[in-house]
């Protein structure tokens, strides 16, 4: 599709010029991969199956932490590895050194196995000072690790906007579509052309080996929330542009860089999002108004590309490019979860420090991202020695790639996890799998042997109803009836399970079944489970669940997004009153859509003004202004109006969660044409 016809909703820039594409890729490679010999050739490097986007204050931060930890981890393994070398170099003959790299003929006094993948880590904010702010962190450790992590890249903005978005999500938005529809080239920073190059223009073609890319941002504020789902769109765009481009399918080219094959990727959003209940928290606040604008953004675009059905059997691709949506699926995370881990400790959810809690959640996010990237890394992600030095057989892991999380995981998507301490002499039995489970999907708590965050990452139902539903789970048995009527587990279309282990442990085939078992009574009318097997990632027997597009029914999602609709898009007579909150819940609980009482509560299109204590009507042209300036040609021209929600996105979101809400499969029956068999 050329850059002429695109559609009118979405002016991206994206580099036609395949050379200029690898150009700017060979760039990018050449900054990020490690030295290497003068006879290498550097675009035979390739980029690592992993991409972390850290957007705003909030996701930058913890992109930069999980970087960190995966830098930490790297140099501590392969440092403590280079001791027990030098030891064994003194005392072994040549012979058995060869033995003993070549085969797991380990002592008991090994390293703990860890984690060696290293993401490519792009960090992004509309605040100028940005890489002043990550090289002058007084972290222990930062200013070697910025030296060294040649993957991490920092997207300098600055020039088309100094300062942040103001807490205002569609500000954020409107910024990010200025960078991403102007033309790279007239960019002052060359780094931005090239990481666009890579992030954007070349995503899904051989060149660029990367496969899955994970967007990390915080829901409440204004710049992330803003720019994270218009970054994902633009990559979406790229790429389903440059497949229904069938004329590069035929150009044939004798160099195979050249080639537009297209593998599946997948892009996720992981969102952070804001404290929803207890003392002091008012519920209209700013922060939930801005998450329940995203959530309400990312499911009608999500009905739309999924589940719409009001559409022509021949659609052409044009049509389906005005229909894209951001992401293949978005994790929640609340920020909830270290109140309720303090909770758990005995402390008063009013005394935990601001900055503590920041720190955990970071630390809670932090642990899943290395579980889903484990259990997807091909072996070139990993050191080159790593599997020969760790005694790790290959064969014996079972990875989930870009494609198996593309066909298992769409639409917003909740983390349970738990883990236990397993050592060489503790025999398989030892481990509870059953309170292992239970742990997962319990209310956020520590794990004092391990110092981990365990448990699901947001609430199916209220905090102190759901503590009593996991009680009474316990105390029965673990009968399942306590809990697989909540339609977080009941309405659970698919689920993905990651269970990690130490090299030198052994899952006996007796505890993977029963964690089957659990999974399926859990969440009975599942269509599809998915199982990862990664082995010597961790030092800890651990388990991750992804549940896929039941959390929009929980009630902290419900209550962002219908906050955000009362806010923004009720009529004045509605707004302070519990009438849509009612009729949201009929809406969707009804066997009939009634999109009337839509049109009779809200308005044509959600209001900024509402959420901003400022005059919205005198901030909208000083940013339309920007857009003139830096973009000159009028035909592209975007007005903020046009990128306000309507009311078709408030219908199409309460249709999705109907479509949720009424999610069953039917059970297969053995069907014979012998008749004589009862």
């Amino acid at each position: 599709m050329s850059q002429d016809n695109l559609p009118i909703e979405h002016l991206y820039f994206t580099e036609n010029d395949l050379e200029q594409i690898l150009e700017n890729l060979d760039v990018v490679r050449q900054q990020i991969s490690p030295k290497i010999s003068e006879d290498a050739v550097i675009n035979e490097q390739s980029f690592p199956s992993v991409c972390l986007i850290g957007l705003g204050r909030c996701g930058s931060n913890i992109a930069l932490d999980v970087a960190t930890l995966v830098f930490n981890a790297r140099t501590s393994y392969l440092s403590e590895l280079e001791y027990q070398q030098q030891k064994a170099h003194e005392r072994e003959m040549e012979p058995m050194r060869w033995i003993r790299r070549h085969l797991p003929l380990d002592d008991k006094s090994r390293t703990q196995p860890v984690f060696l993948i290293e993401p490519i880590v792009m960090l992004g904010d509309l605040d100028k000072d940005i890489e002043g702010r990550i090289r002058f962190s007084n972290q222990k450790g930062r200013a070697r690790f910025l030296n060294e992590y040649r993957k991490l890249q920092i997207m300098d903005l600055s020039e088309v906007h100094a300062g942040g978005a103001g807490n205002a999500p569609i500000l954020g938005q409107y910024l990010a579509k200025i960078i991403l529809n102007k033309d790279t080239a007239s960019f002052r920073n060359d780094s931005w052309r090239h990481m666009h190059s890579y992030l954007v223009d070349s995503c899904g073609i051989k060149a660029n080996q990367s496969r899955l890319y994970f967007y990390i941002f915080s829901a409440g504020g204004g710049t992330g929330s803003g720019m994270a789902s218009e970054f994902g769109l633009a990559q979406q765009f790229s790429y389903l542009s440059k497949t229904f481009d069938y004329k590069v399918v035929q150009n044939q080219q004798v160099d195979k860089r050249h080639s537009f094959v297209f593998e599946p990727i997948f892009t996720s959003g992981i969102c952070i999002l804001p404290n929803i209940s207890g003392h002091n928290l008012d519920i209209s606040e700013a922060l939930h108004i801005n998450a329940g604008r995203l959530l309400t953004k990312y499911i009608s675009e999500e009905w739309n590309f999924s589940y719409n059905e009001e559409r022509e059997e021949d659609e052409v691709p044009a049509d389906v490019m005005k229909r894209i949506r951001p992401w293949n699926a978005m994790m929640l995370i609340s920020n909830d979860i270290m109140r309720y881990a303090e909770q758990e400790n005995g402390k008063n959810s009013q005394d935990i420090d601001v900055n503590t809690m920041e720190k955990y959640a970071n630390q809670y996010i932090s642990q899943q991202i290395f579980n889903i990237l484990t259990a997807q890394a091909v072996t070139t992600d990993y050191d080159e020695d790593y599997f020969r030095r760790a005694g790790i057989d290959i064969a014996e892991t079972i990875r989930l790639d870009a494609n198996d999380l593309f066909m298992s995981l769409a639409g917003p998507v909740a983390v349970a996890y738990a883990e236990s301490v397993v050592s060489d002499n503790v025999h398989q039995e030892s481990v509870n799998i059953d309170d292992l489970f239970c742990r997962s999907i319990d209310l956020p708590h520590f794990n004092d042997d391990t110092s981990a965050i365990e448990g699901i990452s947001i609430l199916p139902i209220e905090s102190e109803h759901y503590r009593e539903s996991i009680q009474r789970y316990r105390a029965s048995g673990f009968d399942p009836s306590e809990l697989n009527q909540l339609h977080f587990y009941k309405n659970c279309s698919s689920i993905v399970s990651i269970i990690s282990l130490p090299r030198d442990y052994k899952l006996s085939f007796t505890s993977l079944n029963q964690l089957k078992v659990h999974l399926n009574r859990l969440c009975p009318n599942t269509t599809l489970k998915r199982y990862a097997l990664v082995i010597g990632a961790s030092a800890n027997l651990s388990l991750t669940t992804l549940v896929a597009k039941s959390p929009c029914l929980s009630d902290d999602f419900l209550t962002l997004m219908v906050a955000y609709m009362k806010r923004c898009f009720a009529k004045d007579e509605y707004r302070f009153s519990d009438d849509i909150d009612k009729t949201i819940i009929d809406l969707i609980r009804s066997d009939e859509f009634d999109d009337s009482l839509i049109e009779q509560y809200f308005s044509q299109y959600e209001n900024p003004a509402k959420i901003l204590d400022t005059n919205w009507y005198a901030i909208k042209p000083m940013y339309e202004k920007k857009y003139r300036e830096l973009i000159e040609d009028q035909q592209r021209f975007v007005s903020i109006n046009d990128i306000r929600l309507d009311i078709d996105n408030v219908k199409n979101a309460i249709r999705y969660l109907r479509e949720i809400y009424r999610h069953r499969i039917s059970k297969t029956n053995i069907l014979t044409l012998n008749d004589n068999v009862k």
